[in-house]
């Protein structure tokens, strides 16, 4: 029996890594459709905040005026201090062309 692959809800998600100060702002920032999953090229517009993002996964989203492009590098388990929230994901150099 092969063991179950982590995810978490992305609400949940970018709750921890913290990019919204609660979870009920990222649940409706990903319900307004704020948020892309995917590579660019198969990205796709996340419309409920109960759908599960993985390590792995690429989450496009507008922050601070800007394009945010992030590789969610681990999960979590809780909602840590600043130093703890940025080891869950690398930045991702958005594609210009």
């Amino acid at each position: 029996m092969e063991p179950a692959e982590e995810t978490v809800r992305v609400d949940v998600w970018l709750w921890r890594a913290r990019f919204f100060k609660s979870r009920s702002l990222a649940s409706k920032f990903v319900r307004d459709g704020r948020v892309r999953c995917g590579d660019g090229e198969h990205a796709r517009r996340l419309a409920r905040p109960s759908a599960v993002v993985r390590p792995g996964d690429i989450l496009t989203f507008a922050r601070n005026g800007g394009i945010m492009c992030v590789r969610i590098a681990r999960l979590g388990d809780r909602r840590g201090p600043p130093a703890e929230a940025q080891t869950l994901y690398d930045t991702v150099e958005a594609d210009k062309s």
